[in-house]
């Protein structure tokens, strides 16, 4: 979610406490039983690296954005849940909100504070219940076949939770489904590559995310270190690097055109509101 405001206080890098409500568990498993053989069956699916996804516990699975079907592949490429936080009003519609809900999303929370901050916290609680988020920090997707500048917002919530950033590199989906088409053109191949844990370099000292600080204390008057706007671009711009280098992307340093990466945003590819974003890119926690 593109946006201007940024918020590096204490409060708005503390992790919330309150867990998410995760949407029709069973169903996930079951949607996800019957198109992972569909899948990999139809696309010459690679999946590379998977062992730097943790086995449990919470971390945000960072990718680059080219079509609609990213937010299929992806979780289809892990052995756990992956959850996005996307626009409520695709949930609005029963004939549309039962898919995004057994496809592993949750709505934005519309209660309190500006869409940014919405997005944070749901993100965030997402996050304290030991999940893993999916999240797109270019906030849209790419109306060409680059990687554009990321957002902060990605940088902002792992560091207030203190949970690892995992960058993704999907190579394959704009040729099965470019902008503008509905339909999925099969027999395409598809590789997913997962880096190692982000590191980067903040006050001479190399940091891994997700080891920055000391477990959460969940006590009312405690947060994690608080980070400047210097460190949450620097996080960024290094985690665009990563993905780059697993996505084989040109980088240029500015941000998707949102309004220029119209394409199909729902269930074969009908938007149900004539929107032009895919979930987790809908709703980013970019600031």
């Amino acid at each position: 979610m593109a946006g201007g405001r940024s918020a590096t206080g204490p409060k708005s890098m503390e992790c919330s406490t309150a867990q998410a409500a995760i949407p029709w568990p069973v169903a996930y498993w079951i949607l996800k039983a019957i198109l992972f053989p569909i899948f990999f069956l139809l696309w010459r699916v690679e999946v590379i690296g998977r062992e730097h996804v943790p086995t449990h516990g919470p971390a945000v699975l960072a990718a680059n954005h080219q079509s609609f079907c990213d937010s299929f592949f992806l979780p289809l490429a892990v052995r756990r849940r992956v959850t996005y936080v996307a626009k409520a009003e695709y949930f609005d519609d029963w004939k549309t909100a039962w898919f995004f809900r057994a496809a592993g999303q949750i709505p934005l929370n519309r209660g309190g504070g500006d869409k940014s901050q919405r997005a944070l916290d749901t993100a965030k609680q997402v996050l304290n219940g030991g999940g893993l988020l999916g999240i797109y920090p270019e906030g849209t997707r790419s109306p060409d076949v680059r990687l554009h500048r990321g957002h902060t917002g990605v940088a902002r919530l792992a560091i207030g939770c203190d949970v690892p950033i995992i960058p993704v590199g999907i190579v394959g989906t704009r040729s099965i489904q470019p902008p503008g088409r509905r339909l999925m053109r099969p027999f395409h191949p598809v590789t997913v590559r997962f880096g190692p844990p982000l590191t980067y370099v903040h006050s001479d000292a190399e940091v891994t995310t997700g080891q920055r600080s000391a477990p959460a204390n969940t006590s009312a008057n405690w947060s994690h270190p608080d980070s400047d706007q210097d460190e949450l671009r620097n996080v960024t711009d290094t985690l665009m690097a990563a993905i780059a280098g697993l996505s084989g992307q040109e980088y240029v340093d500015h941000y998707a055109n949102r309004s220029k990466a119209a394409a199909p945003s729902g269930p074969g590819g009908h938007d149900p509101k004539g929107g032009h974003d895919a979930p987790g890119g809908a709703v980013d926690v970019a600031s």
